[in-house]
């Protein structure tokens, strides 16, 4: 096995076969990554694409330059730029880190686009994490639509939960509204209410789950299926903090 591979806590470079781990390791840069850290810009070309390690990226749209509005979120299950395997070499979304704490692999994107076009199987495996991404952004869509404040919010933080290695998770109130697509207002009530159920408890720019089975519950069918794609694909990922 390769270094990287042996060393990694990215799931998806760790669940690479070891040849296609030797494509990209000679240009791998382990680097530290911090908060509101940009990884996409909006209709820019992607030069670099990053395998996170921990944290939360944030991926969202500010249409017509007001307040943005979350697609999705990833973090050490994934990579950023994953709209080059489509064959886009940009994004009108913006990309960046919401949570810190972590470091990334960083690879340029020629380089990953060079390893993708040579092994069949590293393209393989890259697609089903966007693949994963489109059910992700799909249960987004149903749960805006369908579902309560306090059930979206349950969802976002069991998302941020599985990519944070502590029950404590630096959380803002105005992220939390950006991720569940409602008023900062609406958000502090729905803390409220999981707080009164013993699920969490909310601290000032801070959540702490402190029931996961009850905040699941509370989600209900707006959380867990881009987890078991990504499980039945790639690898162990989702239902509690990465280990």
């Amino acid at each position: 096995m390769s270094q990287h591979q042996t060393k990694t806590r990215n799931f998806l470079l760790a669940a690479l076969s070891a040849a296609d781990q030797a494509l990209l390791d000679p240009h791998l840069e382990r680097i530290k990554m911090v908060r509101e850290q940009a990884l996409v810009v909006p209709n820019e070309p992607i030069r670099e694409v990053y395998f996170m390690e921990g944290g939360v990226a944030s991926i969202s749209s500010r249409s017509g330059g007001g307040r943005p509005t979350e697609i999705g979120i990833f973090g050490r299950e994934g990579m950023s730029g994953a709209n080059l395997l489509l064959g886009a070499d940009r994004s009108p979304h913006e990309t960046f880190i919401q949570v810190d704490g972590s470091h990334a692999w960083r690879i340029g994107a020629a380089e990953l686009m060079e390893a993708v076009e040579s092994s069949a199987s590293l393209r393989k495996t890259l697609l089903r994490y966007v693949h994963t991404l489109f059910i992700q952004a799909g249960e987004s869509v149903v749960a805006n639509a369908r579902h309560q404040v306090e059930a979206r919010l349950a969802r976002w933080l069991l998302m941020c939960h599985d990519r944070y290695d502590a029950d404590e998770i630096p959380l803002t109130h105005e992220f939390m509204a950006i991720m569940v697509a409602a008023e900062r207002s609406s958000v502090t009530l729905a803390l409220h209410v999981l707080e009164g159920t013993g699920t969490i408890q909310s601290k000032r720019g801070r959540v702490v789950i402190l029931d996961r089975d009850k905040l699941e519950e509370l989600a209900g069918d707006s959380y867990g299926q881009a987890e078991a794609e990504y499980r039945r694909l790639i690898g162990p990922f989702g239902g509690g903090r990465p280990r």
